[in-house]
C-alpha cells in the first residue's frame, strides 16, 4: 500500500508523491522560545518524528527542517525574569537550550537544521523587497504590509472568503493598512511597550523602563520582521521554493500558514507546499494545553515523572490528526501498555538466552502472528501515519509472545527462530514509534521504578518466610510515599505517584 496523507490544502486523503522519488523535503513550524516546552509541543514533535522515521523506513532520504522563532515580543517580555537573560537574544538562547534538551529526552531524531529568525534577517528583507517589486506588498510609515487583495487564491488553505476575514494584526496598524486583512511583513521601530503587557508573567514588574527587542536596518527603515514572513524565508532558504510536507499545529492554519502560502507563492510563482499536515491540539479538561492559558505540563516534568518510553507510548496512542486528552487515566493506560510491551520483550530475551530455546521447535502460530502484526503495522502507518493502529499491532506482538511462552512444552522447548524474530519485530517497529527496548536512562522514573521493585522483592521474600507483619509494613511504607501497590495472581503491581 502506498503512503496516503490527509492534505489540509485539498481536504482529501491523497497518495503521497514527493517531487523527487528518493527525497522528501519536510518543514515543521517550530517553537517560539518564550516559555518552557510542554506536552502540547511534545505531541507534535513526536508525531513529526514518527513521520520522519516512517519515511526513512520507506526508503526516502528525509531533509527535515524545524525552526526556532527567537524574535518575538513574547520573548522580549521575559527579559529579566528568573535570570533568563538581560536581552532578547539571551532569553531566546536559554529557552532554545532547554528545548533541545527536551527534544533529546524524547528520543527525537535530529532535524537536518534548526534555523533561527535572527540568522535569516537578510533573506527576510530580500523576500519583502521581492514582494514590493512585484506589487504584492507596500510600505507605510516604515512598515511593510502584504496586500491580500492582490493574491487571488488567498484563503485557499483555511477555506475562507476574503470578505469574511476580519482585521489582522494589532489595532494600531489599521490606519497604516489599505485593507483590514493585510498583514505585516516588516514592523517599523522596536517592540511597542504596550504589547508586552499581555505577555508578562503575573507579578513581574519591569519598572519604568520596559525591555527592548532587537531591530535591524532595512530599506524602509529600522524595524523587525513580521511573524509569517519568517517561516517562508527560513524554509525556502534550506529546502527551496516548493516543500513536499509542511507540518504544524491545527491552530496555525489561519492566519500563519495561510499567510505563508500567500507571500511565498506571490514571490516565487511556485506552489509553496504540496502537502499540508496539521496536528490536532492537546486537550486538558475543556481547553487546549497552552502556555498562554497556563494549563500545561512541561516536557521535563513529564519525562522525570514517567520516562521517555511511557510518554512516547502515550503520545502515539492517538493519531496526529485526532484530538487527545491528557489525564491521569490516559497516562496510566500508556504505562500499562508500555509495561506489557517491555515484559513480553524481556521474557522473550530471557528464553532466547536460556536452554529453553530450541533450534528445532517451530511455532507456526507465532510466526503467522508476527507476519500479521507487521502487515497491520505497515498498513496503519501508510494510512496517514495512523500510530493508534500501529501501536495496537505492536501490542499484538507482545500478546503473541506471551501466548507462545505459555503454551511451550518444557520437553520440546521454545521456537528459537520465532522468538528471535519476535524480538527483532518489537525492536524494529518499536523504533519507528521511537520506543527503546534496550534500556532507558532518561528521567528519574526508571530509577524510582527499580527501587520500588527491589522493595517489592524484599516484601515477597518476607511473605515467603512467613513474616507477614513485616511484609505489610513495607507495603504501608510504599503507600505512605504515594505508591499504589496491588497484589495479583501474577505478583504485585504498583503505580508511581504524581509529582504535582
Amino acid at each position: 500500500m502506498t503512503l496516503h496523507v490527509t492534505n489540509t490544502l485539498t481536504g482529501e486523503k491523497e497518495p503521497f508523491e514527493p517531487q523527487d522519488p528518493e527525497n522528501v523535503l519536510l518543514y515543521y513550524c517550530g517553537l517560539t522560545v518564550s516559555d518552557p516546552p510542554h506536552l502540547g509541543h511534545a505531541r507534535s514533535w513526536v508525531h513529526v518524528d514518527v513521520m520522519h522515521r516512517w519515511l526513512e523506513h520507506l526508503g526516502y532520504d528525509v531533509r527535515h527542517v524545524e525552526n526556532f522563532t527567537d524574535v518575538n515580543e513574547k520573548i522580549v517580555a521575559r527579559i529579566g525574569e528568573d535570570d533568563l537573560g538581560e536581552s532578547e537574544s539571551e532569553v531566546a538562547e536559554t529557552y532554545i537550550q532547554r528545548t533541545i534538551d527536551d527534544m533529546r529526552s524524547l528520543n527525537l531524531l535530529r532535524a537536518e537544521v534548526y534555523p533561527r529568525v535572527s540568522e535569516h534577517v537578510p533573506e527576510i528583507i530580500d523576500l519583502v523587497e521581492t514582494l514590493i517589486e512585484k506589487g504584492y506588498a507596500y510600505e507605510s510609515n516604515g512598515s511593510v504590509y502584504f496586500d491580500v487583495t492582490r493574491f487571488e487564491e488567498y484563503g485557499k488553505l483555511s477555506n475562507q472568503d476574503l470578505e469574511e476575514i476580519e482585521s489582522q494584526g494589532d489595532p494600531d496598524e489599521r490606519t497604516e493598512k489599505r485593507n483590514p486583512a493585510d498583514f505585516a511583513l516588516w514592523k517599523a521601530d522596536g517592540v511597542d511597550p504596550d504589547a508586552l503587557e499581555e505577555h508578562r508573567h503575573e507579578g513581574v514588574d519591569h519598572g519604568d523602563t520596559p525591555p527592548e527587542g532587537l531591530t535591524w536596518d532595512a530599506p524602509w527603515g529600522e524595524g523587525r520582521p513580521g511573524w509569517h514572513i519568517e517561516c517562508s524565508a527560513m524554509s525556502m532558504t534550506h529546502l527551496g521554493e516548493t516543500l513536499d510536507l509542511h507540518v504544524g499545529g491545527r491552530d496555525l492554519v489561519f492566519p500563519h500558514h495561510e499567510n505563508e502560502i500567500a507571500q511565498s507563492e506571490a514571490a516565487t510563482d511556485q506552489q509553496f507546499a504540496n502537502y499540508w499536515l496539521h496536528c490536532e491540539l492537546f486537550q486538558m479538561d475543556d481547553e487546549k494545553m497552552s502556555s498562554s492559558l497556563g494549563n500545561f505540563v512541561t516536557v521535563d516534568e513529564a519525562i522525570d515523572r514517567w520516562g521517555t518510553n511511557v510518554m512516547r507510548t502515550f503520545l502515539t496512542a492517538g493519531s496526529y490528526n485526532s484530538k487527545q486528552l491528557y489525564s491521569d487515566e490516559t497516562i496510566a493506560e500508556a504505562q500499562e501498555r508500555w509495561d506489557q510491551l517491555e515484559r513480553a520483550y524481556e521474557a522473550a530475551v530471557d528464553v532466547l538466552d536460556s536452554p529453553q530455546a530450541s533450534s528445532k521447535a517451530t511455532d507456526e502460530s507465532l510466526r503467522d502472528d508476527l507476519a500479521d502484526a507487521r502487515e497491520t503495522f505497515t498498513t496503519a502507518m501508510n494510512d496517514d501515519f495512523n500510530t493508534r493502529e500501529a501501536q495496537s499491532a505492536l501490542l499484538s506482538v507482545a500478546t503473541a509472545i506471551n501466548r507462545h511462552l505459555e503454551a511451550v512444552d518444557s520437553d520440546d522447548g521454545s521456537d528459537y527462530r520465532g522468538l528471535r524474530r519476535a524480538v527483532e519485530t518489537l525492536e524494529e517497529l518499536g523504533d519507528i514509534l521511537g520506543l527503546s527496548f534496550t534500556g532507558e536512562t532518561t528521567g528519574t522514573a526508571t530509577l524510582a521504578g527499580d527501587v520500588v521493585e527491589l522493595v517489592l522483592d524484599v516484601r515477597e521474600a518476607e511473605r515467603d518466610a512467613g513474616n507477614y507483619e513485616r511484609a505489610d509494613e513495607l507495603r504501608d511504607e510504599l503507600e505512605a510515599l504515594g505508591i499504589e501497590v496491588q497484589d495479583t495472581d501474577e505478583g504485585a503491581t504498583y503505580r508511581l505517584p504524581s509529582s504535582e
